[in-house]
C-alpha cells in the first residue's frame, strides 16, 4: 500500500455519539448531530409532510432513484428488479423517488439492462408499481401516505444502450475535459436543436405512460453528467439549448410545458446543486484535480477554480421551479464518473474509481450545507437530501438533527436500502440497528455493473452472495484491470 495514502478513521470503529463528535470536530465538517435519539413516536423523522396539492407524506424519509442494470435488454424489470423495488415498499420510507433511473428511449440507456418506458413496456410498469403498493399495504396497513415517482432519464454523453457495452454518446457542446476523458473523437457530431425537440417528445410520451402506470410523480432527472445535468453547464453551446442560463433550462421548461399539456402528473428534479472539475488518480491512487490553465466554466453550481461552489446559478434555477410548478427538489452533487467522491461519499472506490482526497464525512457534510442554503432560500420548496449512507451507525443522529432544524425537508437513502432495506422502519420504531445489515461503503453494488455484472450488495446480501457474479466479483477484485 502507498506510504501517502489518506488514512481515515472508519466509521464502525467511532463507537460512542461522544467518539464521532469529537472526530467531526477534528475534521472542521459542519454536520449536525443529536447525540441523544427522541424517543419512538417522537422523533421528527416520523413526522408527516403536506404537499400544497394536500397530499400527505407519512414521514421523512426517502428512498433515492438507483440506476438498475439488472433489466433486460428490452428494458423490462426482472427477478432481480422485482426483488428491490419489494424492498422499497417495505422499507419503511413514505417517499420512494422515482425508484429507479427509467430511460424514455433505447438510446439513452446508461446500461444495456436499464430499465425502459414504453408502450410495450407498460403492463410491466404497472404491475411493478402495483407490487409495491400491495407491499407496502400488507406491511403498513396503509398506502394513502405514501408518495411513489418514476425518474426519467436519457443518459446523453454517458449512454451505452447495447449488449456490446460500447459507450454511445450523445453529448451537447465540446467539453474540455471529459471529451478527452472519455475518447469522443474531435469530429463528433453534437446533437442538434431538431434532436432535442423530438426527445422532449420522448420525455412527455414516458411521463403520461408513467401516469398511467400509476405513479404519482415523475422526476426529469437533472444529475450526475447525464444529459438533464449537461444541459445545465452548456454555456458553449449555440441556439436557443445554449448559452446563457434562460436557454439552458429551455429543454426543462419545454418538459414541463408538454407534459402540462398532456396529463396531469407533477414533475419533479434530482439536481446535481454543485458540480467539480474531474478527478483523476496521482500515482498513488489518490483522486485529484484536473488542472486546466484557465477558469474552468463547465461546472454547474461550481466555481472557476473547479473546486468551489458558486450557487448563484442554482438559485436562479430554483426561481424558475417555483414559477414552473415544481414542488419535489431532490439535490445530490456532481457524478459518479468523473467526481465521485463529492457525489457519492464511501471509503473504498469501485474498480475504476480513485481513492478518497478527503475523510467521506467531509464529502457528506459539504452535501448536507448545500441542501440547508437552498432550503433557507426556498422554504416552499419541498427539498430532499443525499449522501447519508457514509454516515452509517450514526445516519438516525444526524438525520433527525437534520429535520428537527429544518435543514431539509427528507432525508434520503439510497445504497443503504440494498444492504439493509428495513433501516428507515427500524429508526422509526426506536429499533437497535442490525449492524451486519449497515453499508460500509464497499463499492460492489458499483464495480459489479461497472464490469457487466448485475448491481447488487454482494458483501451483505446473501442473495447476492450465492449468485454465480459474486464469484466473478471476487476475483476481478483480487486481479483488477489495470
Amino acid at each position: 500500500m502507498a506510504k501517502s495514502r489518506p488514512k481515515y478513521t472508519r466509521v464502525a470503529q467511532l463507537k460512542s455519539a461522544e467518539e464521532f463528535m469529537a472526530y467531526i470536530k477534528s475534521l472542521n465538517a459542519n454536520l449536525p448531530f443529536n447525540p441523544n435519539l427522541a424517543k419512538p413516536g417522537k422523533t421528527p423523522l416520523g413526522q408527516p409532510l403536506t404537499l400544497r396539492s394536500g397530499k400527505e407524506i407519512g414521514n421523512r424519509f426517502c428512498i433515492l432513484p438507483m440506476e438498475g442494470w439488472d433489466g433486460t435488454p428490452d428494458g423490462l424489470p426482472t427477478e432481480f428488479t422485482k426483488r428491490r423495488w419489494h424492498h422499497f415498499a417495505i422499507s419503511g420510507a413514505k417517499l420512494l423517488w422515482g425508484c429507479e433511473a427509467v430511460a424514455v428511449r433505447h438510446d439513452g440507456k446508461a446500461n444495456p439492462h436499464q430499465l425502459m418506458i414504453n408502450e410495450a413496456n407498460l403492463p410491466a410498469f404497472k404491475n411493478l408499481f402495483d407490487n409495491l403498493i400491495s407491499d407496502h399495504e400488507e406491511k403498513f396497513g396503509t398506502s394513502q401516505d405514501l408518495l411513489v415517482g418514476l425518474q426519467l432519464t436519457h443518459s446523453g454523453r454517458f449512454s451505452v444502450p447495447d449488449s456490446d457495452r460500447v459507450r454511445k454518446p450523445h453529448i451537447l457542446y465540446r467539453h474540455t475535459l471529459l471529451d478527452k476523458k472519455f475518447n469522443i473523437p474531435k469530429d463528433y457530431t453534437l446533437l442538434s436543436d431538431a434532436e432535442i425537440d423530438i426527445l422532449i417528445k420522448d420525455y412527455v410520451k414516458a411521463a403520461t405512460l408513467a401516469q398511467e402506470a400509476g405513479f404519482n410523480f415523475v422526476d426529469i432527472k437533472h444529475c450526475h453528467g447525464y444529459l438533464g445535468h449537461e444541459f445545465l453547464s452548456a454555456v458553449n453551446r449555440k441556439g436557443k439549448y445554449g448559452g446563457q442560463l434562460k436557454n439552458r433550462l429551455h429543454f426543462l421548461r419545454s418538459v414541463v410545458d408538454g407534459i402540462r399539456a398532456t396529463s396531469n402528473i407533477p414533475v419533479a428534479v434530482r439536481l446535481s446543486a454543485f458540480d467539480w472539475i474531474p478527478f483523476t488518480k496521482d500515482d498513488d491512487g489518490v483522486g485529484k484535480p484536473e488542472r486546466l490553465g484557465h477558469p474552468y466554466r463547465e461546472a454547474f453550481g461550481g466555481d472557476v477554480d473547479g473546486i468551489g461552489i458558486d450557487l448563484s446559478e442554482v438559485f436562479e434555477m430554483l426561481r424558475s421551479f417555483e414559477e414552473l410548478g415544481i414542488e419535489l427538489v431532490c439535490i445530490t452533487a456532481g457524478s459518479p464518473y468523473y467526481v465521485p467522491h463529492i457525489q457519492r461519499p464511501a471509503l473504498f472506490p469501485p474498480s475504476d474509481g480513485y481513492l478518497p482526497p478527503e475523510d467521506p464525512l467531509v464529502s457528506v457534510a459539504r452535501q448536507i450545507q448545500v441542501t440547508h442554503e437552498i432550503k433557507k432560500r426556498f422554504p416552499n420548496l419541498t427539498i430532499v437530501g443525499s449522501a447519508y449512507s457514509y454516515l452509517q451507525e450514526w445516519l438516525p443522529h444526524v438525520a433527525e438533527s437534520v429535520i428537527e432544524k429544518g435543514m431539509s425537508d427528507f432525508v434520503g437513502i439510497g445504497r443503504m436500502v440494498l444492504s439493509y432495506p428495513e433501516m428507515p422502519a427500524d429508526i422509526l420504531n426506536g429499533n437497535v440497528l442490525t449492524r451486519k445489515k449497515i453499508c460500509r461503503t464497499f463499492s460492489d453494488c458499483t464495480t459489479a455493473p461497472r464490469n457487466g455484472m448485475i448491481s447488487g450488495c454482494f458483501p451483505l446480501d446473501a442473495y447476492y452472495k450465492e449468485t454465480p457474479e459474486a464469484e466473478k466479483l471476487k476475483e476481478l477484485k483480487k486481479n483488477p484491470a489495470p
